[in-house]
């Protein structure tokens, strides 16, 4: 079975559309106990829309012009000082995070359970990996914090928020795939 390799003009108009959309969500802060953005629900609906690669593609060209300096994170920030901070984890751990959903493409059965599926285990994988980053950053440059502690401080506030960006995904997902119809 031959695979196609090749990303079209049109697919790479829609990489760029998406990481656009990631930074624009990064931008929105949602007053609540503690504020949270809409990062994750861009990842969400990036690779529930363009699908695994491309969507990865367009996580991973946010996480870059992020690094090279583009205001794209939370915050109107940018520069690999963020990503390399505290919590710079959970911004690589988009990355991790829509790797996990590619990952769950190929599983047959009913699409809509696999992407529900596929997309709180790539939560999951975000979440463990930004608190394990935290966790080791937080220690080099403040002291020592417990792991249970960085999950208070950086995963236990945005879970049921997340919850409901991956519902809104969920429901923009079938819409937008219908209207974008990727090969």
């Amino acid at each position: 079975m031959e695979t196609k390799t090749k990303l079209s003009v049109r697919d790479m108009a829609y990489i760029a559309m998406f990481a656009v959309i990631m930074a624009v969500c990064s931008w929105i802060s949602v007053p609540y106990v503690v504020p949270f953005t809409l990062q994750t629900f861009g990842v969400f609906l990036a690779v529930g829309v363009l699908g695994g690669k491309r969507g990865t593609l367009a996580v991973l060209i946010y996480i870059l012009l992020g690094c090279v300096g583009l205001p794209v994170f939370a915050g109107f920030s940018g520069g690999i000082g963020i990503v390399l901070g505290s919590t710079g984890g959970y911004i690589v751990g988009f990355l991790v995070q829509a790797l996990v959903m590619w990952a769950m493409e190929r599983i047959p059965g009913n699409k809509t359970v696999v992407t529900i599926v596929s997309m709180v285990l790539g939560l999951l994988a975000c979440y463990a990996f930004g608190t394990v980053w935290f966790v080791v950053v937080y220690a080099q440059k403040t002291g020592p914090v417990g792991f249970w502690t960085a999950l208070g401080w950086c995963v236990f506030p945005y879970v049921i928020p997340d919850l409901v960006k991956m519902a809104l995904a969920l429901v923009l997902r079938k819409r937008l795939k219908a209207a974008i119809r990727l090969a």
